[in-house]
């Protein structure tokens, strides 16, 4: 597998088990138990910049002169990232409504 795939998993695989644990915080959180949500949001964060971090690697590569190939993969883990992104506000959006409540 080349470098740049491996990279690719990497962030998608990484920014997956942080929307996983955005999802789960939400649930927690409809349950009324925001202690695990809290602690579900951190864990989800830590994941999240887990795959920032393999991504800002490839824009370091790039900033440096060495060109990335855009690929299907690439692109999609751009996608998942972002999609977790958008979900992690959104998640703190409905913990805070579910403590209002």
């Amino acid at each position: 597998m080349e470098e740049l795939e491996i990279v690719c998993f990497g962030i998608i695989s990484s920014v997956g088990m942080a929307r996983s644990c955005y999802v789960e915080a939400i649930q927690e959180a409809k349950t009324g138990n925001f202690d695990k949500a809290a602690e579900l949001m951190d864990e989800g964060k830590s994941n999240f910049r887990e795959g920032h971090s393999k991504h800002k690697s490839l824009i370091k590569k790039e900033a440096s002169g060495e060109k990335t190939d855009v690929t299907l993969l690439l692109m999609h883990a751009e996608d998942q990232m972002m999609s977790a992104e958008v979900l992690e506000i959104m998640a703190k959006e409905l913990i805070d409504l579910y403590k209002n409540k």
